[in-house]
């Protein structure tokens, strides 16, 4: 079941020094301009479900499961298609609105790249 699903828009000139970092944001389309330069934005869909420890992120095909998930990700994801991915490793969230995912190489980000969570069979 896909709790939620998007297609990147535009990405702002700072995305790739996060990247590098292990971190990428992600805003729906309504994104306040001052964060644009540092975030994917999307075409924000409904969550149809909260993410859950255990669920998958798709970027493209790449897949990446959720390890962690801070107490604000999901009202984030659900009322602004705010989604912070850390690329981290770490069972447990550091920041309320950090969803951290296997510790792998972030795949190559493209206008169009189309993302998915997907809920844990």
């Amino acid at each position: 079941m896909i709790k939620y699903q998007g297609k990147i828009i535009s990405i702002g000139p700072l995305v790739d020094e996060f990247k590098q970092a292990g971190i990428l944001v992600f805003f729906g389309k309504n994104a306040p301009e001052e964060l644009v330069e540092f975030s994917i934005i999307h075409d924000a869909s409904e969550l149809i479900e909260p993410l859950g420890v255990g669920d998958t992120v798709f970027l493209g095909e790449e897949p990446y499961k959720i390890l962690s998930i801070g107490d604000v990700a999901n009202t984030n994801l659900a009322n602004l298609g705010h989604l912070i991915l850390k690329f981290s490793g770490e069972t447990e969230a550091r920041l309320p609105g950090d969803v951290n995912v296997e510790s792998r190489p972030v795949p190559e980000l493209k206008i169009g790249l189309e993302f998915k969570i997907v809920k844990n069979e």
